[in-house]
C-alpha cells in the first residue's frame, strides 16, 4: 500500500479531520486517533482502519502522552481553532522541535490568519465566505449549500490529505517537516477555481443569478427530471451530437427542437415527456444512445449498479452494508479492498502506550489518575 510505514496521529474532531485521516488509513498509513476521555458517544463514522487511544489533554501527563506519540509520528492532524494547540502545549514550535520531520497539518475552518481566524463556523459559513455559495441555487431561490460536502470534505479533508502527501514527498528530499494550513475557506475557493476563471465565457454564464446559467439548471439539456414513478433522471447533453441523441430518445425528430431555443419552454417540454415513463423505462430507451443520460441512483441502488460493481466503487461490510471504497485506484499499491472495523474509543490505549515504551506500572498509574482510558478489557498490564 502506498502509505505503508507512515504513522499518523489524528486528534479527534468532526467530519473534515476524520475524513483526512481515513484517506491516509485507506492507503496504508497507521492512524492513531486521540479521543477525549469520558466520551459517552462516538459520532465519528470515518474511523475505519484506525486505532483509538483516549487521553485527557487537560492533564499534564496526558499532554506528555501525545507529545511522545508525535515524536514517533510522521504526520499530525489537528482540527482545532487557532491557538488551541498552543494552549495545550502541543503547538508546532514544541512538536517540531522534538521531531523536525513531523508534518503538522492544521485543518480549520477559517485558517490561522485573518479577522475570522478565531470565529466558529460550519461548512455553510466557509463556502459563503469563499464566494462559492453564491454560485449555487435554483432560479429565484436563495443560495443552496450541497449538504456539507464542499467545505468539510472537498475543501477540507481532501485538500488537507493532498497537502500531507505533498509535504511527505518534499520531506523525502529535505528531511524536514513543515506546518500545513489547510483551511476550508481557501480549500473551497480553490475547488471552485474553474468558476472564477470562466466568467468571460458568455455561453456558460448567460444569467446574473444562480439557476440562469448553462450548468446550474438554467439549461433544459443539463438538469434532472422527475419520472412517472417519482424517481429522477439526469441529463447532461451539452454538445450538439449528445443533444441530438437526447432528442431522439425523447421521441422528437432531429430538427424538431433547437438546442438553444427558449430554455424555460424547452424545460417544460422535457418535464412533461419524462413524466410519461418510469425511470427504468427511460434508462432502457437511452441504453444504446450516447446522450449523456443517467438514472439518479439512490444510496441503496448505487453500490449494486453493474458499472460500480465492476470497478469496486463500493465495499461491502460484514454487516452487509455498503460504503465507498478508496479512490483513486493505484495499479501497484492500491488502497484497502475491504471494510476495516471502526475503533471503539480507547480500545488501543494500552497497546499504543506499550509501543511508546510505557511500563505496566506507568500505564496503570495513568489509568488510575484518569489521564487515559482503555475500553479493551483484554488488554493486560
Amino acid at each position: 500500500m502506498a502509505l505503508r510505514g507512515i504513522r499518523v496521529v489524528e486528534l479527534a474532531g468532526l467530519a473534515p479531520a476524520p475524513f483526512c485521516g481515513m484517506i491516509l488509513a485507506d492507503f496504508g498509513a497507521k492512524v492513531i486517533r486521540v479521543d477525549r476521555t469520558k466520551s459517552k458517544l462516538d459520532t465519528d463514522r470515518l474511523g475505519r482502519g484506525k486505532q483509538s487511544i483516549a487521553v485527557d489533554l487537560k492533564q499534564k501527563d496526558g499532554v506528555e502522552v501525545v507529545q511522545k506519540l508525535c515524536t514517533k509520528a510522521d504526520v499530525l492532524i489537528e482540527p482545532f481553532r487557532r491557538g488551541v494547540m498552543e494552549k495545550l502545549g502541543l503547538g508546532p514550535d514544541i512538536l517540531l522541535k522534538k521531531n523536525p520531520g513531523l508534518i503538522y497539518a492544521r485543518l480549520t475552518g477559517f485558517g490561522q490568519n485573518g479577522v475570522l481566524a478565531d470565529k466558529a463556523g460550519h461548512d455553510i459559513n466557509y463556502i459563503a465566505t469563499s464566494g462559492l455559495l453564491s454560485y449555487l441555487g435554483r432560479r429565484g431561490a436563495p443560495p443552496q449549500a450541497p449538504i456539507n460536502l464542499l467545505a468539510d470534505f472537498a475543501g477540507g479533508g481532501l485538500i488537507c490529505a493532498m497537502g500531507i502527501a505533498m509535504a511527505l514527498v518534499e520531506r523525502s528530499k529535505s528531511g524536514q517537516g513543515q506546518v500545513i494550513d489547510a483551511n476550508m475557506v481557501e480549500g473551497s475557493a480553490y475547488i471552485g477555481s474553474w468558476l472564477w476563471k470562466t466568467q468571460d465565457i458568455s455561453y456558460l454564464w448567460s444569467g446574473d443569478r444562480p439557476g440562469e446559467n448553462l450548468l446550474d439548471g438554467g439549461a433544459a439539456f443539463y438538469d434532472t427530471y422527475k419520472t412517472s414513478d417519482g424517481k429522477f433522471v439526469s441529463v447532461g447533453a451539452l454538445e450538439p451530437q449528445f443533444f441530438k441523441a437526447l432528442v431522439k430518445g425523447l421521441g422528437y425528430k432531429p430538427d424538431e427542437i433547437n438546442q438553444f431555443e427558449d430554455p424555460v419552454a424547452m424545460k417544460k417540454k422535457f418535464q412533461e415527456i419524462f413524466l410519461t415513463k418510469t425511470r427504468d423505462e427511460w434508462t432502457e430507451i437511452f441504453k444504446d444512445l450516447d446522450a449523456c443520460f443517467a438514472p439518479v441512483l439512490d444510496k441503496d441502488e448505487a453500490p449494486l449498479h453493474p458499472h460500480n460493481v465492476a470497478n469496486n466503487t463500493f465495499l461491502r461490510s460484514p454487516q452487509n452494508t455498503y460504503e465507498p471504497g478508496p479512490a483513486p485506484h493505484l495499479s501497484r499499491t492500491p488502497g484497502i479492498n475491504q471494510v476495516l472495523p471502526q475503533p471503539q474509543i480507547g480500545q488501543d490505549t494500552v497497546l499504543v502506550l506499550k509501543e511508546l515504551g510505557y511500563t505496566d506500572s506507568e500505564i496503570k498509574r495513568l489509568i488510575e489518575n484518569e489521564t487515559i482510558e482503555s475500553s479493551n478489557n483484554s488488554s493486560k498490564l
